[in-house]
């Protein structure tokens, strides 16, 4: 073995936040990235209190939050009418959980982690796209592109959705939900329409839905259109182009058409995530992150649960050190896959039915509208089991919550009715 004692292959958000957590152990990792630099692509990141309590822990809260928005409320809206349908106080959230919500710019995220990377001593490479992974005796190796073979005790695989070292575990492929996403970040004064920047707005609507919030204190409002691809349903090659944005969001109301101007048209970002799996590790070679769940956004929780993830590896790591302080490996690892696949597992699903009760039409549209319209504003029964301290065995994680079926709806029209 190296005098390394964790290879993380992949240096976005989870790579990084797990680096700087286990080099607080006093562990030297190294993180291997396959591009030229570090950086992330794409707009706007929710961060809920499940998320704010880890960043809190790494001392890192404040500046985070110097650097994105704390808002106020979270509402959601008919996308053809724009009647708001519900509504989260977040600054009651915030007294409930202990912590707050913001949103941030991604790449301001990922430069946090960057930065205190570097301070803690962490080793960055970068241009190390890693092709294989193997055991070793007492740990594992990783092969990058130009044959160099890397080892230490511990791989952590944070290789994204199209991970290599998954294929170790499971023969699966990204499962597409035809659904696509265009983003956009707009300065404020450019704006041509009044945006209330203490909300977190999502726009719900027939196969379609729009988010928008401030990022950057203030100064930038993010965008994200999301629409089912009737060429994807049509099992086409070019599907989720610009022509197809405009269709999808003909219909929808003032405030949701005028966003349209404001998006990136030049690309797009299809919507995948995969099946739910249980099995995370394989001897010295653990899979996190994307690579382990990759889940569709609905629920704002992909980069939450890549921290999350690293978050618990290193606690445990932390709890079971030998008597000479040195890591028990196989302990800590058995500890992370019993407790962060089931977890994962439930927001991947969530996340799947949250995207179909989002994307209702006709009927059901009206009925889950009237459901949420009747919700109460203090019920937090839907966000506990998620906005909650992160579980570090099985036994800690809460239970589900009880769906609430769109028929419930015609009781509530049938009690006004009788009243």
């Amino acid at each position: 073995m190296s005098n390394v004692d964790v290879i993380i292959v992949g240096g976005g958000i989870g790579g990084l936040s797990t680096a700087f957590a286990l080099t607080r152990l006093g562990l030297k990792v190294q993180v291997l990235e396959q591009a030229p630099e570090f950086g992330e692509v794409g707009a706007g990141l929710q961060l809920a209190p499940n998320c704010t309590r880890i960043l809190d822990d790494y001392g890192l809260l404040d500046k985070a939050k110097s650097l994105g928005v704390v808002p106020d409320r979270m509402v959601m809206r008919d996308a053809l009418d724009g009647s708001e349908l519900t509504s989260l106080d977040l600054r009651d959230l915030e007294r409930t959980y202990g912590y707050p919500y913001m949103v941030i710019h991604r790449s301001d995220l990922h430069g946090l982690f960057l930065e205190a990377c570097r301070t803690a001593g962490v080793e960055l490479l970068t241009e190390q796209r890693v092709t294989a992974y193997a055991q070793a005796e007492g740990g594992a190796t990783v092969v990058t592109e130009d044959g160099t073979t890397r080892a230490a005790p511990l791989v952590v695989a944070a290789d994204g959705l199209h991970s290599v070292a998954r294929k170790l575990l499971v023969d699966d492929e990204p499962v597409s939900s035809s659904y696509v996403a265009y983003r956009g970040t707009v300065p404020i004064p450019e704006l041509t329409r009044p945006v209330d920047l203490s909300e977190v707005v999502v726009y719900v609507g027939p196969r379609c839905h729009f988010v928008h919030y401030g990022l950057r204190g203030g100064d930038l409002l993010n965008q994200v259109a999301v629409f089912q691809s009737p060429k994807a349903l049509a099992g086409l090659e070019d599907w989720g182009t610009p022509d197809e944005l405009d269709t999808a969001f003909a219909a929808t109301c003032d405030d949701v058409r005028s966003g349209m101007s404001h998006m990136w048209r030049d690309k797009w970002w299809r919507m995948f995530d995969r099946d739910p799996i249980s099995t995370w590790v394989r001897g010295r070679i653990a899979l996190l992150g994307d690579a382990a769940h990759p889940p569709l956004q609905y629920m704002a929780q992909g980069a939450i649960m890549a921290i999350e993830d690293g978050w618990v590896l290193t606690e445990h790591l932390k709890r079971l050190r030998a008597g000479d302080g040195a890591p028990d490996w196989d302990g800590a690892l058995a500890a992370y896959e019993a407790v962060r696949p089931e977890h994962c597992r439930r927001v991947v699903l969530t996340a799947r039915a949250w995207g179909e009760l989002w994307h209702l039409d006709g009927r059901a549209r009206e009925q889950r509208n009237l459901l949420l319209r009747h919700r109460a504003i203090d019920d937090y029964s839907f966000t506990d089991w998620v906005y909650g301290p992160t579980a570090l065995f099985p036994e800690d994680e809460p239970p589900m919550f009880e769906p609430i079926p769109l028929a419930a709806a015609d009781l509530i029209v049938s009690s006004s009715q009788a009243g």
